[in-house]
Protein backbone atom coordinates (compact mmCIF):
# COMPACT_ATOMS: atom_id res chain seq x y z
CA UNK A 1 0.00 0.00 0.00
CA UNK A 2 1.39 3.35 -1.46
CA UNK A 3 1.68 6.26 1.53
CA UNK A 4 -1.01 8.38 0.12
CA UNK A 5 -3.18 5.24 -0.02
CA UNK A 6 -2.62 4.87 3.82
CA UNK A 7 -3.14 8.70 4.65
CA UNK A 8 -6.32 8.56 2.54
CA UNK A 9 -7.52 5.33 4.00
CA UNK A 10 -6.37 6.94 7.58
CA UNK A 11 -8.37 10.58 7.13
CA UNK A 12 -11.34 8.77 5.46
CA UNK A 13 -11.06 6.79 9.16
CA UNK A 14 -10.35 9.61 11.12
CA UNK A 15 -13.15 12.14 9.93
CA UNK A 16 -15.55 9.33 10.33
CA UNK A 17 -14.63 8.97 13.72
CA UNK A 18 -13.96 12.68 15.01
CA UNK A 19 -17.43 13.58 13.07
CA UNK A 20 -19.10 10.58 15.22
CA UNK A 21 -17.31 12.02 18.51
CA UNK A 22 -18.47 15.48 17.96
CA UNK A 23 -22.31 14.61 16.82
CA UNK A 24 -22.06 16.25 13.61
CA UNK A 25 -24.18 15.08 10.37
CA UNK A 26 -22.64 15.36 7.62
CA UNK A 27 -24.45 18.27 6.69
CA UNK A 28 -23.38 19.92 9.96
CA UNK A 29 -19.53 19.15 9.56
CA UNK A 30 -19.92 20.38 5.65
CA UNK A 31 -21.92 23.78 6.76
CA UNK A 32 -19.15 24.15 9.69
CA UNK A 33 -15.96 23.22 7.31
CA UNK A 34 -17.36 25.62 4.56
CA UNK A 35 -16.95 22.33 1.71
CA UNK A 36 -19.57 19.88 0.31
CA UNK A 37 -21.40 17.11 1.51
CA UNK A 38 -20.50 14.93 -1.38
CA UNK A 39 -16.75 15.75 -0.67
CA UNK A 40 -17.23 14.37 3.20
CA UNK A 41 -18.87 11.14 1.34
CA UNK A 42 -15.59 10.65 -0.87
CA UNK A 43 -13.15 11.51 2.01
CA UNK A 44 -15.27 9.54 4.17
CA UNK A 45 -15.12 6.52 1.97
CA UNK A 46 -11.13 6.77 0.72
CA UNK A 47 -12.34 7.80 -2.78
CA UNK A 48 -10.72 10.97 -2.70
CA UNK A 49 -7.61 12.96 -1.85
CA UNK A 50 -8.48 16.30 -0.89
CA UNK A 51 -6.57 19.18 -0.84
CA UNK A 52 -4.98 20.66 1.86
CA UNK A 53 -7.28 23.47 2.20
CA UNK A 54 -10.03 21.24 2.44
CA UNK A 55 -8.59 19.06 5.38
CA UNK A 56 -7.47 22.15 6.92
CA UNK A 57 -10.82 23.46 6.76
CA UNK A 58 -12.19 20.00 8.02
CA UNK A 59 -10.08 19.97 10.98
CA UNK A 60 -10.56 23.71 12.16
CA UNK A 61 -14.65 22.60 12.01
CA UNK A 62 -13.86 19.39 14.21
CA UNK A 63 -11.46 21.07 16.27
CA UNK A 64 -8.52 18.69 15.81
CA UNK A 65 -5.51 18.85 13.91
CA UNK A 66 -4.41 17.59 10.79
CA UNK A 67 -2.29 15.01 12.73
CA UNK A 68 -5.14 13.65 14.02
CA UNK A 69 -6.54 13.53 11.16
CA UNK A 70 -4.25 11.88 9.40
CA UNK A 71 -2.51 9.74 11.70
CA UNK A 72 -2.31 5.90 10.91
CA UNK A 73 -0.82 4.72 13.77
CA UNK A 74 -2.46 4.58 17.04
CA UNK A 75 0.10 5.07 19.84
CA UNK A 76 1.36 6.07 23.03
CA UNK A 77 1.64 9.67 24.76
CA UNK A 78 5.08 10.09 23.80
CA UNK A 79 5.01 9.84 19.61
CA UNK A 80 8.32 10.34 17.91
CA UNK A 81 8.37 11.27 14.13
CA UNK A 82 11.14 10.08 12.39
CA UNK A 83 12.47 12.33 9.69
CA UNK A 84 11.27 10.13 6.76
CA UNK A 85 7.53 10.14 8.51
CA UNK A 86 6.64 14.05 8.52
CA UNK A 87 4.15 14.20 6.11
CA UNK A 88 4.10 16.63 2.75
CA UNK A 89 1.23 17.95 2.60
CA UNK A 90 1.54 19.91 -0.78
CA UNK A 91 4.88 20.85 -3.49
CA UNK A 92 5.25 22.28 -6.73
CA UNK A 93 7.37 21.46 -9.47
CA UNK A 94 9.65 24.42 -8.71
CA UNK A 95 10.50 22.86 -5.07
CA UNK A 96 7.87 25.01 -2.55
CA UNK A 97 6.52 22.25 0.24
CA UNK A 98 5.14 22.12 3.53
CA UNK A 99 5.37 19.14 5.84
CA UNK A 100 3.49 18.27 9.08
CA UNK A 101 6.28 17.67 11.80
CA UNK A 102 4.23 16.97 14.33
CA UNK A 103 0.57 17.83 15.90
CA UNK A 104 -1.29 17.07 19.08
CA UNK A 105 -4.26 18.22 20.92
CA UNK A 106 -3.63 20.29 23.69
CA UNK A 107 -6.46 21.04 24.69
CA UNK A 108 -7.16 22.39 21.15
CA UNK A 109 -5.13 21.50 18.14
CA UNK A 110 -1.61 22.17 18.20
CA UNK A 111 0.60 21.62 14.98
CA UNK A 112 4.27 22.32 14.21
CA UNK A 113 5.43 22.64 10.34
CA UNK A 114 8.23 23.14 8.11
CA UNK A 115 7.87 25.19 5.05
CA UNK A 116 9.72 25.90 2.58
CA UNK A 117 8.97 28.44 -0.74
CA UNK A 118 10.71 28.98 -3.36
CA UNK A 119 11.07 32.52 -5.44
CA UNK A 120 7.68 33.97 -6.42
CA UNK A 121 5.73 31.58 -4.97
CA UNK A 122 3.74 31.86 -2.16
CA UNK A 123 0.36 30.01 0.04
CA UNK A 124 -2.84 32.03 0.46
CA UNK A 125 -4.90 30.67 3.69
CA UNK A 126 -8.44 31.06 4.63
CA UNK A 127 -9.28 32.36 7.94
CA UNK A 128 -8.89 29.66 10.77
CA UNK A 129 -11.60 29.66 13.68
CA UNK A 130 -11.55 32.88 16.05
CA UNK A 131 -8.56 32.39 18.95
CA UNK A 132 -6.26 30.97 16.63
CA UNK A 133 -2.35 31.52 16.91
CA UNK A 134 0.27 31.24 14.49
CA UNK A 135 4.55 31.57 15.61
CA UNK A 136 6.70 31.70 12.80
CA UNK A 137 10.56 31.51 12.55
CA UNK A 138 12.36 32.29 8.86
CA UNK A 139 15.44 29.91 8.77
CA UNK A 140 16.68 30.95 5.34
CA UNK A 141 15.32 33.35 3.37
CA UNK A 142 12.47 36.30 3.74
CA UNK A 143 9.50 35.59 4.44
CA UNK A 144 6.62 37.90 2.53
CA UNK A 145 3.76 37.55 5.51
CA UNK A 146 0.35 39.46 4.36
CA UNK A 147 -1.97 39.47 7.22
CA UNK A 148 -5.25 40.86 6.39
CA UNK A 149 -4.21 42.75 3.56
CA UNK A 150 -1.09 44.13 5.76
CA UNK A 151 2.18 42.65 4.06
CA UNK A 152 5.31 42.33 6.67
CA UNK A 153 8.83 41.16 5.89
CA UNK A 154 10.07 38.92 8.03
CA UNK A 155 13.91 38.08 7.45
CA UNK A 156 16.41 34.74 8.49
CA UNK A 157 16.57 34.35 12.06
CA UNK A 158 13.46 36.62 13.11
CA UNK A 159 9.97 35.33 14.28
CA UNK A 160 6.43 36.51 13.88
CA UNK A 161 3.35 35.55 15.74
CA UNK A 162 -0.26 36.38 14.57
CA UNK A 163 -3.81 35.48 15.38
CA UNK A 164 -4.89 34.00 11.94
CA UNK A 165 -8.66 34.10 12.01
CA UNK A 166 -8.28 36.65 8.97
CA UNK A 167 -6.84 35.64 5.62
CA UNK A 168 -3.15 35.05 5.09
CA UNK A 169 -0.39 34.93 2.81
CA UNK A 170 3.04 33.50 2.99
CA UNK A 171 5.00 34.56 -0.11
CA UNK A 172 8.47 34.49 -1.19
CA UNK A 173 9.48 37.79 -3.32
CA UNK A 174 13.04 37.24 -2.73
CA UNK A 175 15.41 35.13 -5.06
CA UNK A 176 16.28 32.73 -2.70
CA UNK A 177 14.37 29.95 -1.18
CA UNK A 178 12.46 30.80 2.14
CA UNK A 179 12.52 28.67 4.52
CA UNK A 180 10.40 28.63 8.23
CA UNK A 181 8.92 26.77 10.80
CA UNK A 182 5.28 26.92 12.24
CA UNK A 183 3.50 26.19 15.34
CA UNK A 184 -0.08 26.44 14.72
CA UNK A 185 -2.54 26.61 17.76
CA UNK A 186 -6.51 26.53 17.30
CA UNK A 187 -9.07 26.56 20.24
CA UNK A 188 -10.78 23.56 20.83
CA UNK A 189 -14.45 23.13 19.62
CA UNK A 190 -17.06 23.90 22.26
Amino acid sequence: MSDLDLLTQSLARNVKRWRADRGFTLDALAARAGVSRGMLIQIEQARTNPSLGTVVKIGDALGVSITSLLDYEQGPKVRIVPADRAVRLWHTDAGSYSRLLAGGEAPGPLEMWEWRLMPGEGSPSDPHPGGTFELVHVTAGELTLTVDGVEYRVPAGASVSFEADTPHIYANTGDTPMEMVMAVSVPAVQ
